[in-house]
């Protein structure tokens, strides 16, 4: 999770929302990534699909069997979508998103029964580093 919340202070240092993810895979680092919808004019540029798509391209195959997820804040619907169709097989996550995650808050995609893959979870991790970093940026922007 320190790398995840690295990454989601070089994301503040660029004037992105502070969110960061780490793909790993036998406890080495595939990829890493943050927030990059302002910098790349992408809305769908979230750190989690940024280091999915890097570490399906470390790997050369669009199945990540066998490699964790670790982010700084809960994954919203879209990248819940990523997850489960990269088959990732674990998440952690730092802080909770009740406004906008998906995964223990609103749709709760990977509950679902028409959810062709459902990693573990674990929430909690680096929960303060990171909630602290969120409002702290959104306070000196308000």
């Amino acid at each position: 999770m320190a790398r995840a919340l690295a990454e989601a202070k070089a994301a503040t240092d660029k004037g992105a929302v502070p969110i960061g993810a780490v793909v790993v895979k036998h406890g080495v680092v595939i990829a890493a990534a943050h927030n990059g919808p302002r910098d790349c004019h992408d809305p769908t540029a979230h750190a989690e699909i940024l280091a999915i798509r890097a570490a399906a391209q470390a790997l050369a195959q669009d199945r990540l069997d066998g490699c964790d997820l670790w982010v700084t804040l809960e994954p919203c619907a879209m990248c819940a979508g990523a997850i489960i169709h990269a088959r990732i097989a674990r998440v952690y996550y730092a802080a909770p998103d009740p406004k906008g995650g998906a995964v223990e808050h609103g749709a709760r995609l990977f509950d679902q029964p028409t959810a062709l893959h459902r990693p573990e979870v674990y929430a909690g991790l680096g929960e303060a580093e990171s909630a602290e970093m969120l409002r702290s940026f959104f306070r000196e922007r308000r």
